[in-house]
């Protein structure tokens, strides 16, 4: 797996606040890996991420993957796409943001190159990776006659005031709304307990907001709320099952540095073993069909 040395050789692609609070932080704790450096596309920010971590900053993303054995992104959907698929071809193993593209055609052929390379992926989907949620989540897919769950997601991102939320200047998260940045996470977990989506509808409400009705290879249904325009009192997130077990409440999780953790070892032992994570690019481009399906129905493709 390793091109040199005993530990893997892993680089950041990406400035913003994601990678300044998460990415970098975690690949410079992490015991198993050496932080190669940083490429992004402001030069500036690059520059200072890395000399904070004491990594190189890369002007070039193709000289940093030549130098890593994996990579992990923190950038916008379909800025992170072809990128990743150069990083594939050059041998690197994926680590990758949520949505992995917003585009179909782009996940499709993302998820075709890293089986063309051989090379391990996984989307760090949080919930599927935070300590308290991951367990939650395994306990309940293994529990039979679930009926129906639901996950409400509503936050007040682009509400007055917000401006202090270091996303809500996102260009892509403004465009393209709770849909594509929360829903992942929603689906995430209601298909770790239900299983597959077979069958989606999607019904607009106010602002941004997108209802999902889902249909699960269980037999279960459930359904997704999805808002980054709810009034700030309304704001929040619950995920609940309901069956013959009775009611199931998701609980809170904790910071994102341990949950960030927690995928590139999920990262390190696809690429060791060779076995496929449950959350790989396959199923980050089936997130991407179920969001583009559902834009699609809301009318704001």
């Amino acid at each position: 797996m390793n091109r040199t040395g005993s530990t893997t050789r892993i680089g950041l692609l990406g400035t913003g606040p994601w990678a300044v609070a998460t990415h970098a932080p975690a690949l410079a704790a992490h015991p198993g890996v050496d932080f190669v450096g940083v490429w992004g596309r402001r030069p500036e920010a690059a520059a200072a991420l890395a000399g904070e971590h004491g990594v190189a900053v890369y002007e070039d993303a193709d000289a940093l993957f030549a130098d890593c054995d994996a990579v992990a992104f923190a950038l916008p959907p379909d800025v992170q796409a072809p990128l990743a698929i150069r990083a594939a071809q050059a041998g690197c193993h994926l680590l990758l943001d949520k949505p992995v593209a917003t585009s179909v055609a782009a996940a499709r052929e993302l998820a075709e190159a890293a089986e063309r390379a051989r090379v391990a992926s996984v989307v760090f989907l949080t919930l599927r990776f935070a300590k308290e949620t991951a367990a939650w989540v395994a306990q309940q897919a293994a529990v039979d006659g679930w009926f129906t769950g639901r996950a409400q997601w509503y936050g007040s991102l682009f509400t007055p005031g917000a401006e202090s939320n270091p996303y809500a200047a996102s260009p892509w998260r403004g465009e393209k709304g709770a849909l594509w940045d929360v829903g992942p996470h929603a689906l995430a977990v209601l298909t770790g307990v239900l299983g597959e989506v077979t069958a989606l509808t999607a019904a607009a409400g106010p602002g941004d907001t997108a209802h999902l009705i889902l249909r699960h290879t269980s037999g279960a249904s459930s359904t997704a709320d999805l808002s980054f325009t709810a009034p700030p009192g309304a704001a929040g997130v619950k995920v609940s099952v309901l069956g013959e077990a009775g009611r199931a409440v998701m609980p809170g999780w904790g910071g994102a540095l341990d949950a960030f953790g927690a995928a590139l070892d999920a990262l390190l032992s696809a690429a060791r073993t060779g076995v496929p994570h449950p959350c790989d690019v396959r199923f980050g481009a089936r997130i991407t069909e179920l969001l583009a399906d559902a834009e699609a129905q809301l009318g704001r493709g």
